[in-house]
């Protein structure tokens, strides 16, 4: 008697005597995939499908074989087919619930591989139509949640788990899984710990069971993270704003304008705010352990500060430090407002870069030095991104940035109207510029220079290597590079006592060196060349300055010998 041969789906004798036969499942998925609904002429056409064995391979196959248009055209039939496997696994016959689950893997899979190289549908729209999906998911997971907590067969347990990994993982980024936000609506979480805390579930399903648990808990973690951070700061920022403007009003203000400007500095001590480092310690891990953190930071919408939202009372004991008092949930829902033409599109970069200009005002005391060199830190992980800073110098991507500046006597508050859409690149280089100017003082916070020359240094790096060349008034930077060698000069002996000067000023001579030597390839235009050459040979004399002063120490056999020689050597350029 010849023997029977089963491959792909089909059934043929060995002698290849006859065509070879379809198994019947087969010849029903091949009705599935005609345009005509297949109950129409079999009304018990649902009903056998799933008391037959799933052919995956043949399943998935005819799946990878359709065209994007070809899969639309049998749309309706498999919105039939997903909707009658949800509907299987309520029936008592086991057969027909693993039937069901099997399928339903395979048509997921195959519809999101299909996606992958045709984007011209959507993927909840072809496995269930937009108008059922929202009841199909909840059927769907209120029957896994019913087959994983019910004493029923382990391995249709482990089936339900093995489906749920698939709806999870069938996107690289889980992030971008439109079906999971249905998934998170009617949660499993009571199922998997139930699973977790029982010890003979645990030890045939744990595995499953953690692993989907992970991955549930990271789906849109940091984009939620980044929602909470940018409101954090942004309320920090209004608070502020409002108390700059208290303060610029009424009395006050009459007076100043009376008796010039003596008080400023009395007025800015007034309005100094407590800061909040929990809030910049969440956005240090997000920035620092997950390099994808940076797709939040640059997410637009609407500016937090502009949207209006109810104001509670707030209680007059105990008074709350600004900045600490957690968002309330109306407010962080604000942000999800769709975008309108007079409201100011933000991002999370930009909050904190206007957080930033605020906190690295004062750093006298310990608390705010330390808030400031967090803040700095986190920069530093930001200008060392190489997507950050793709985005950081993107043409087209133009923002107005409010970044607020120490009140001083010689220069008169900048107008928000007068602000220009500007890369963001910009506004980080202006914070940096704005830090070097304010902070040449007896208590010489060294550390905060050095890392804020670091993030101009890295960001200089990037505009080397990807001939960037930013159109930034970069003369204020040079300018604020050689008063800030002119004030260690002149205070040599002093820092001295505390710190080392020369690490500093090698970091700033080196920063010359790479415009002098590279500028060619970054400066926007061959003026901005010329001006660096005028600005350092009209400020000849500090650096003749510096040279003397570092000549001197490197040839004494001192402390300073070997610091002091290497700036000597990295002068020759600027010499």
């Amino acid at each position: 008697m010849a023997q029977v041969e089963k491959r792909g789906g089909l059934l043929r004798k060995s002698s290849a005597s006859k065509k070879p036969l379809k198994e019947k499942v087969v010849l029903m998925y091949d009705e599935i995939f005609m345009t005509e609904d297949p109950s129409k002429c079999s009304p018990r056409f649902w009903e056998e499908l799933f008391l037959m064995k799933v052919n995956l391979e043949y399943l998935e196959g005819k799946l990878e074989s359709l065209d994007g248009e070809e899969l639309m055209k049998i749309k309706d039939n498999i919105n039939c087919l997903f909707q009658h496997c949800i509907q299987a696994l309520g029936e008592e016959h086991p057969i027909r619930v693993v039937n069901a689950l099997q399928t339903l893997c395979a048509l997921i899979r195959g519809v999101h591989q299909k996606n992958k190289s045709t984007s011209g549908f959507d993927i909840i729209n072809m496995l269930m139509g937009f108008d059922k999906a929202e009841l199909c998911m909840k059927n769907l997971m209120e029957s896994l949640d019913s087959l994983l907590c019910a004493e029923g067969s382990e391995s249709l347990k482990s089936l339900c788990l093995k489906l749920l990994l698939c709806l999870v993982t069938v996107t690289d980024n889980i992030s971008q899984n439109t079906i999971l936000e249905y998934v998170m609506i009617n949660s499993i979480f009571e199922a998997i710990l139930q699973i977790l805390s029982h010890p003979p579930s645990r030890r045939e399903h744990g595995y499953d069971a953690v692993v989907l648990l992970a991955l549930l808990v990271n789906y849109r973690k940091y984009e939620g993270m980044g929602l909470v951070i940018a409101q954090a700061l942004s309320e920090y920022n209004r608070q502020y704003k409002d108390k700059e403007e208290e303060h610029q009003s009424g009395f006050f203000s009459a007076l100043t304008n009376m008796v010039g400007s003596m008080f400023i500095a009395d007025a800015h001590e007034k309005i100094s705010v407590q800061t909040n480092e929990a809030i910049l310690l969440a956005l240090y891990e997000a920035v620092h352990l997950n390099r994808n953190f940076i797709t939040v930071l640059a997410q637009s919408h609407p500016e937090m500060g502009l949207v209006t939202t109810p104001v509670s009372p707030a209680p007059t004991t105990p008074a709350t430090p600004l900045g600490t008092t957690p968002p309330s949930s109306d407010v962080i829902s604000s942000v999800e407002l769709p975008l309108d033409a007079d409201v100011q599109t933000s991002n999370l970069l930009i909050t904190f870069l206007k957080y930033s200009s605020i906190v690295m005002q004062d750093t006298k005391d310990e608390h705010r030095l330390h808030s400031g060199k967090l803040c700095l830190i986190i920069l530093t992980c930001i200008a060392e991104d190489q997507y950050a800073n793709a985005f950081l110098h993107d043409d087209n991507m133009n923002f107005r940035v409010n970044l607020h500046r120490m009140p001083m006597r010689h220069r008169k508050k900048a107008a928000d109207k007068n602000l220009p859409c500007r890369p963001l690149v910009c506004a980080v280089l202006d914070l940096m510029v704005e830090f070097i100017v304010t902070h040449m003082m007896k208590e010489f916070p060294m550390d905060l220079y050095v890392r804020c020359i670091q993030v101009v240094h890295k960001l200089l790096c990037y505009q080397k290597k990807c001939r960037v060349r930013l159109h930034y008034t970069w003369r204020e930077l040079w300018s604020a590079l050689i008063n800030l060698l002119k004030f260690l000069m002149s205070n040599e002996t002093v820092l001295l006592a505390k710190h080392n000067i020369f690490t500093l000023a090698l970091m700033i001579v080196n920063l010359f060196n790479m415009f002098i030597t590279y500028g060619d390839t970054f400066l926007p235009t061959p003026s901005s060349y010329d001006e660096l050459y005028y600005e350092i040979i009209r400020m000849h004399q500090s650096f003749d300055n510096l040279y003397s002063m570092v000549l001197r120490l490197s040839t004494n056999a001192g402390q300073w010998k070997e610091a002091a020689s290497k700036v000597t050597h990295a002068l020759v350029n600027i010499r």
